[in-house]
């Protein structure tokens, strides 16, 4: 386990990492992408500590959001557990090779790539008002297991290799792929998104990338917004999930143009 290269952090920074890890999680259970909040918070408070470090620490503090999110809309979603397996057992097998591979090559290269497929998610989702409003057009099972397979492969080593934005990517492509509706779409990428979580962590926990107490302080803030969140968006429904989507995806875009301006 790693230490903060600092001796010491101020209440502050400890308070500001767990507002940002409360927001994250909030968002994070609805749609995705608590890591567009978290991720630049520990790099806002730590500049100084090695990249993977902080990914292990903030897979840990995103994880446990995640997994409460997961078992809550179990509670009230119903699975298609022969379609959702393999999708998770795929998604898990690539994000540890995304997470391995990052142990040996540069994260970075992969933003403009996602700043490209951030815009099209966005003006695709905006134009098309009754995108995941309800059920779309179904695939048959085997097109939809193809589908699925897929999009469990390419998200997953996303995960592993880069990570913010994941549960995002999941919602659309389980939206426009498999034709759920956005709050069955949510509830999916839920637990795909645990899996993936846990094939990284793998990786990261096994090497010492992490920092313990900063990771327990945030995951339990992340556990708290995630409550939140998907009470929420059950209660809500699709409407609110869409308009949700569209807001994390806005700020996805604003985050990685800026880093790409400023690079």
């Amino acid at each position: 386990m790693h230490l903060p290269p600092k001796s010491h952090l101020w209440a502050v920074d400890y308070a500001f990492l767990a507002l940002f890890a409360l927001i994250a999680g909030f968002l994070d259970a609805i749609v995705g992408g608590g890591g567009l909040i978290q991720l630049p918070a520990l790099l806002i408070r730590m500049p100084q500590t090695p990249l993977p470090v902080l990914f292990g620490t903030n897979k840990l503090a995103g994880f446990a959001g995640t997994l409460v999110a997961a078992n809550r809309y179990a509670r009230r979603i119903r699975f298609d557990w022969r379609l959702l397996l393999p999708i998770g057992a795929a998604a898990f097998a690539f994000s540890w090779l995304g997470a391995r591979l990052l142990q040996y090559l540069n994260a970075e290269l992969l933003k403009p790539l996602v700043l490209a497929m951030l815009i099209g998610m966005f003006v695709f989702t905006w134009l098309k008002k009754d995108l995941g409003q309800s059920h779309g057009p179904v695939p048959s099972p085997s097109k939809r297991l193809f589908y699925g397979l897929l999009l469990g492969s390419l998200v997953g080593f996303y995960d592993g290799f880069f990570g913010p934005g994941t549960g995002t990517f999941l919602v659309f492509g389980f939206v426009l792929l498999l034709g759920f509706g956005f709050l069955e779409a949510s509830a999916y990428a839920k637990v795909v998104n645990v899996l993936t979580n846990v094939a990284a962590l793998g990786v990261f926990v096994g090497n010492g990338q992490y920092i313990g107490q900063i990771a327990l302080l945030m995951a339990a803030c992340n556990i708290a917004g995630s409550l939140l969140g998907s009470r929420l968006a059950m209660r809500k429904g699709n409407g609110f999930v869409r308009w949700i989507f569209l807001l994390v995806m806005g700020l996805l875009l604003l985050r990685y143009a800026w880093e790409l301006a400023a690079s």
